[in-house]
């Protein structure tokens, strides 16, 4: 039951990144970039620790992933509030 789980979170990331990915194409706005590469990370690090045989996720491999994927959406954020830059 949790590696259906994990399989659902894991798609569930690709399909976000995929919607953001779409609007970064009619936009060119990196903001939409940054969320995109942000859940196909989460999406990458869901699959690879569905398939791991070592089911712990306590270790720092997965907080260092983790904290990359949300270090992106702080840095679009960040980037998008900049002076000059919003618009």
């Amino acid at each position: 039951m949790n590696a259906f789980l994990g399989g659902a979170i894991a798609m569930a990331s690709a399909v976000i990144g995929l919607f953001f990915l779409r609007f970064w194409s009619n936009t060119r706005d990196r903001f939409f970039l940054y969320f995109a590469l942000s859940f196909f990370t989460e999406a990458a690090h869901r699959a690879y620790a569905n398939w791991e045989f070592d089911t712990r996720e306590d270790t720092p491999y997965h907080y260092l992933i983790r904290l990359v994927s949300y270090g992106l959406i702080l840095w679009a954020i960040w980037e998008k509030n900049l002076p000059g830059r919003g618009k």
